[in-house]
C-alpha cells in the first residue's frame, strides 16, 4: 500500500480511468461502415483494436475500396468521436468528487493521456472539470506510448515533483507497469475493456478500485 501523506501530485489517465469512453471508437467504426452500407465483421473489429489511428484508416480504405482519402477518413472519425466526447461521454462514478477533493487538499493534478485536445477539452468542459487540472500532457508530446514511462515522467516534471511523490491512476496494464517502474504509486481503475488483463493488473498496481468512492 502507500501513504497518501507523502503524495504531492496525482496523475490521471483519461479514457477508461476518469471517463466511460471505451465504447466510442467501436461506435465510430460501426456507424462509419453502416452509413456506407458495409456490414461490420468481428474480424474487422478485432483488427481495428490493435492498429494505430492512421494505419486503421488506411486499412479501412483499402479493405472496402472507399473513395475518401486516408486523411478524410481520419477527420470523419475524429468528428464522429468529437460529438460523443462533447455530448455523451460521462465521468466514472465519484470521479468528479474525488478529483475536486484532491484539489481542495492541495494535491497537484496532472493528466497523462493518449487522447488529443480536440476530443479532451469539450469532454472536460461538459463534465465540469475544465480548468481543474494543473497540467495536461499528451503522449504525442513525448513521442512514446504508455508502454514507456516518459509520459508520466514528463508530467511529473511539468508539475515540479519527483516520481516517488506521484500517484498515478490508470486502467491499462502498460501504463501501470511503466509508472510503477519509475517509482510512482499506482491505482488501477477498473474498466470492463481490460478484463482480459485483470490478473496482471491486480499484481502490478498498488491498489485496484472499482470506482473512486473507494479512495474517499
Amino acid at each position: 500500500m502507500f501513504d497518501m501523506e507523502k503524495i504531492k501530485a496525482a496523475i490521471f489517465d483519461l479514457d477508461g480511468t476518469l471517463i466511460d469512453s471505451m465504447y466510442v471508437w467501436s461506435k465510430v467504426d460501426n456507424d462509419f461502415l453502416t452509413e456506407r452500407g458495409i456490414p461490420v465483421t468481428e474480424e474487422y473489429s478485432e483488427k481495428m483494436r490493435s492498429m494505430f489511428f492512421e494505419t486503421a484508416a488506411a486499412y479501412t480504405k483499402e479493405t472496402y475500396g472507399l473513395r475518401e482519402t486516408v486523411e478524410e477518413i481520419m477527420q470523419i472519425w475524429l468528428d464522429m468521436a468529437h460529438y460523443e466526447y462533447a455530448n455523451n461521454v460521462r465521468l466514472k462514478p465519484f470521479a468528479y468528487e474525488y478529483v475536486n477533493k484532491l484539489k481542495e487538499n492541495g494535491i497537484l493534478l496532472g493528466m497523462a493521456t493518449s487522447n488529443n485536445p480536440y476530443l479532451l477539452k469539450p469532454c472536460l468542459e461538459n463534465n465540469g472539470l475544465n480548468g481543474v487540472f494543473d497540467i495536461i500532457c499528451y503522449t504525442s508530446e513525448v513521442g512514446m506510448n504508455k508502454s514507456n514511462p516518459d509520459i508520466y515522467l514528463y508530467t511529473a516534471r511539468k508539475l515540479g515533483v519527483k516520481p516517488d511523490e506521484c500517484i498515478v491512476f490508470e486502467d491499462i496494464i502498460e501504463g501501470l507497469r511503466s509508472a510503477s517502474s519509475v517509482g510512482m504509486k499506482t491505482v488501477a481503475v477498473y474498466d470492463a475493456a481490460n478484463d482480459a488483463c485483470m490478473k496482471e493488473i491486480k499484481i502490478t498496481a498498488d491498489k485496484l478500485i472499482m470506482d473512486f468512492s473507494e479512495m474517499m
